[in-house]
């Protein structure tokens, strides 16, 4: 003990000398010692991440130049947050009210509070995502019951330790800025009258870190095209979330970070890319309302139910070469139109339903599930199937508020949402809510009760997401640890079987069209600026006249709700630009769209044009080792791209995505 207290002791003495260096600073000893600091926590957290990552960092040879870019995004964020105390503290008078000394230690100390616990932050969410915290981070807080929950379960220890480290870290700050702010020594007023302006520069050309007339922005540590993972190092988390934080605000108009191009171009190289023909569009002022016409005739519509599955990767399912984790989805892949290269168009839940139920591109900002104009009156499933006297529903174990779901479901067609306060004596119930098979008995009543009348459903599983909480004795574990992500998977595939085993037992089944598909896979992580391969997910359609075949063209998920169309003996009318995939050219390659953070994937064949954020878009091959090998830019394609990276946002704005 009495070790224990020496060593403190020293310690203590040592960072006393320390900060008297500052002192003779004056009124900049407080803000230098901030800048200090602050450099100090996010150049060990840099480290700390080269290190874990070293594998892939050494894939950039100039690796070690994400230190001084990272000391350039790092001074970005200090010199806005510094901006206030440099003028106050060069204005401010020897004898001060106490009340406002605390206010200044509060400012700079919550400064390094805030810059520690992100870093913290990164190591989970990079592990998770391959990405530093960004607009996902942020959505993510809005919704702290399940968030805290699944955080809380599944890295309790690493909880314990960030806590710890931040309580040190916060004590160790105030007491530094409490002394410094208090025994600072003040300088002559022409000498303060001469530095405010000087620093004010210096301030303004730090937080601008550019004589150009582009301010540096997020792109500006992305020196390396062959690491993306090095890039997002590069970066500190602070900034990241804080230029996430203004880009939901301000720049969701991708226009403002890809380019322009004038709206009837853009309207004439999607519809190009439709393949639909020119005599089915509607004349209107929405620009892609046409007609579908199914080649079936049926004495009633068929019911159609959209099983959206967490997170369930191509790399998992057996049938797609992954691992040997779903026999119930192998084994039904051949009773049905197996989709073998199928795309998701993000990475996240919400991007699933929007591609998936609303047929709507992805966009650079927040899913449309989340922005207030698409609250109503815009164009859904649900609104499409309503209008031919479908019952349709949302069917959910969780709460149905989770990234404002229920708000989407009801102002756009959806008549029933039932969620878990609607489930009754529940077999398991975890962080997420109700387990799968829960979900799928659920499910099967509710289709269970509409007897004859047509129905339209959309089933969204919870079980396969962290912390993977599932009930016993219904799978033999792939792994020894139960809480896996391969063990949930395989427990995810149980309750799919579940659902056909009850089905096929019910009246409902032969005037059905199931499809069962993937939200998005699972982290999404890889070098390639859009790593292709985290974006590719199963699908498999089943119904009556549903050809039962492998479909191995490059698909996209917008394009599966047209394709169900095709099958579903309705005539409609509809803005999808998704393809009917029944109708595609035996030429065509297929095509795939993918919104990766700030980056946009467009894939025709294995040709995959990316656009990023201010900077010129790139080309490259996806080639067979499930890499991106770069090649010529097409001109015609990166226009087509950029006309889809448009497209969404147009008529998201203009309200012009929905029906008559």
């Amino acid at each position: 003990m009495q070790k224990l207290k020496y060593f403190y002791q020293l310690l203590k003495n040592k960072w006393i000398k320390f900060l008297e260096r500052f002192q003779g600073l004056g009124p900049a000893a407080p803000l230098v010692f901030m800048v200090v600091f602050a450099l100090m926590i996010f150049f060990t957290s840099r480290l700390i991440l080269n290190i874990i990552y070293l594998d892939r960092v050494l894939q950039e040879p100039q690796f070690y130049l994400m230190y001084l870019f990272g000391i350039r995004m790092d001074m970005i964020v200090i010199c806005y947050y510094l901006s206030l105390p440099t003028l106050f503290f060069f204005l401010l008078p020897k004898k001060t009210n106490s009340y406002l000394k605390y206010f200044w230690i509060f400012y700079l100390t919550f400064f390094i509070d805030v810059a520690f616990f992100m870093e913290m932050a990164t190591y989970p969410f990079l592990k998770e995502y391959d990405l530093r915290p960004d607009a996902i981070f942020v959505r993510y807080l809005q919704h702290y019951k399940e968030v805290l929950g699944t955080v809380w379960t599944a890295n309790k220890s690493d909880i314990l330790i960030t806590f710890t480290l931040l309580f040190f870290v916060h004590r160790l700050a105030w007491a530094s800025f409490k002394k410094l702010v208090n025994e600072y020594r003040p300088v002559k007023w022409y000498y303060r009258t001469g530095l405010i302006p000087i620093l004010a520069v210096l301030i303004f050309l730090g937080a601008r870190s550019s004589l150009k007339p582009r301010p540096a922005n997020i792109s500006s540590a992305s020196f390396s095209e062959k690491s993306k993972l090095v890039n997002e190092i590069t970066l500190n988390s602070t900034y990241s979330v804080f230029y996430a934080v203004t880009r939901l605000v301000e720049e969701k108009d991708p226009s403002a970070i890809y380019g322009n191009m004038e709206e009837k171009e853009v309207f004439s190289r999607v519809k190009k890319n439709t393949l639909i023909r020119e005599e089915y569009f509607t004349p209107s002022e929405i620009p892609f309302l046409h007609k579908q016409v199914s080649p079936f005739k049926r004495e009633r519509p068929l019911n159609v139910v959209i099983v959206l599955e967490e997170s369930l990767g191509a790399e998992y399912v057996g049938a797609l070469g992954g691992l040997p984790l779903t026999p119930n989805l192998d084994r039904l892949s051949k009773e049905g139109l197996f989709f073998t290269n199928l795309y998701s168009t993000g990475t996240r839940t919400v991007r699933g339903i929007e591609a998936t139920i609303a047929g709507f591109l992805p966009t650079p900002g927040s899913s449309v599930v989340n922005l207030g104009l698409s609250k109503n009156d815009f164009f859904t499933a649900g609104e499409l199937f309503k209008k031919h006297g479908y019952t349709t529903e949302f069917i959910y174990g969780g709460e149905s508020n989770f990234d404002e779901m229920r708000s989407f479901f009801l102002g756009n067609g959806f008549t029933n949402i039932y969620d878990l306060p609607t489930f009754k004596d529940p077999v398991f119930e975890g962080v997420w809510g109700v387990s799968d098979e829960d979900l799928m008995r659920k499910a099967h009543e509710v289709f269970s009760s509409h007897g004859d009348k047509p129905f339209f459903a959309v089933v969204l599983s919870t079980s396969n997401h962290s912390p993977f909480e599932f009930p016993d004795g219904r799978i033999q574990l792939h792994e020894q640890s139960k809480a896996h992500v391969h063990n949930a998977m395989k427990y995810a595939d149980y309750a799919i079987g579940l659902l056909f085993d009850l089905a096929k037992k019910s009246d409902y089944y032969k005037n059905t069209i199931f499809l069962v598909l993937a939200d998005h896979n699972t982290r999404v992580f890889g070098d390639d600026f859009v790593p292709v391969h985290k974006f590719h997910i199963p699908a498999l359609m089943i119904g009556p006249d549903v050809p039962a075949k492998a479909f191995d063209k490059v698909v996209s998920q917008v394009d599966l709700l047209p394709t169900i169309l095709h099958f579903s003996g309705l005539a409609t009318s509809h803005p999808m630009v998704g393809r009917n995939l029944m109708e595609l050219p035996e030429n065509d390659p297929g095509r795939a769209i993918m919104q990766y953070g700030n980056n946009y994937g467009y894939r025709v064949g294995d040709t995959v044009v990316v656009l990023k954020p201010h900077l010129e878009p790139k080309a490259f091959i996806y080639n067979k080792e499930k890499k991106l090998v770069p090649c010529q830019l097409n001109d015609e394609m990166y226009k087509d791209a950029l006309a889809h990276s448009l497209l969404p946002w147009n008529l998201y704005e203009s309200k012009r995505y929905r029906v008559d």
